[in-house]
């Protein structure tokens, strides 16, 4: 982009305005005025954001992308496929794509997938297709992985926005893990270690958000105030998979 002074934003504009019925198109303009014109029309793009949610099991990650629908955010929200059974008050294709192993294999091998790893023993990865599409179409991108998996989406996309959700405290995440009711103490204390491995990789996110107790509406206000943010930057480049 051309350096702009206001000598130049003067003269430019200046001869434009010597009609009232003329218009600044780029045959009219000179560089410097042809990149103003460009700047104003930029303003009008959409910016779409590729955002990804992530923290230890317990931290609310699933609850937080269910509070931004029912609150009617405008994104595209990714299901993540899994090979994991499916939990009693979960929807296949709605909180997760519930897939076997084999067919798991066959997506990894047609290329289906922006990323993949083995998480607590099972496989879970982000489909493609549909982020393709919502990106393509100007709309921003949300989508939920595990620490391992953000760091796989930020080698392949620079430009997503990394959010590191978190309990308020270490016996606050216990206790939510509790409640969930979906473990033996086995593999309870495998989360809880994990958790705590987990929080020394904080410092490769951009954002840290703490989901307290009884407040989600709260965190979901600092993740929308975050994704605000982020449509403002001045160096601000769009997504490339």
């Amino acid at each position: 982009m051309a350096i702009i002074t206001q000598k130049t934003v003067i003269d430019n504009w200046a001869a434009v305005a010597e009609s009232s019925t003329s218009q600044p198109t780029p045959s009219t303009l000179t560089e410097p005025g042809r990149a103003i014109l460009e700047w104003y029309q930029d303003l009008k793009e959409p910016h779409p954001l590729l955002v990804v949610i992530s923290g230890p099991s317990g931290v609310g990650k699933d609850a937080t992308i269910m509070r931004m629908k029912e609150r009617g955010y405008p994104c595209h929200f990714v299901v993540t496929a899994t090979t994991r059974e499916r939990r009693s008050n979960e929807i296949d294709g709605v909180d997760y794509h519930f897939v076997s192993e084999t067919e798991f294999t066959e997506m990894i091998g047609r290329g289906e997938l922006l990323e993949h790893a083995i998480v607590y023993g099972q496989y879970k990865g982000i489909p493609k297709a549909g982020v393709w599409a919502a990106l393509a179409s100007g709309q921003d991108v949300v989508m939920r992985v595990d620490v391992q998996g953000a760091a796989t989406v930020c080698q392949i996309v620079p430009q997503a926005v990394t959010i590191f959700l978190t309990a308020e405290s270490e016996a606050a995440l216990i206790e939510r893990l509790r409640r969930r009711r979906t473990e033996d103490e086995d593999h309870l204390q495998r989360r809880i270690d994990t958790a705590r491995a987990e929080l020394h990789r904080v410092d490769e996110f951009k954002y840290r958000v703490v989901n307290r107790e009884c407040a989600l509406d709260d965190t979901v206000d600092e993740v929308i105030a975050v994704m605000q943010a982020e449509k403002c930057r001045v160096d601000w480049r769009p997504v490339i998979l």
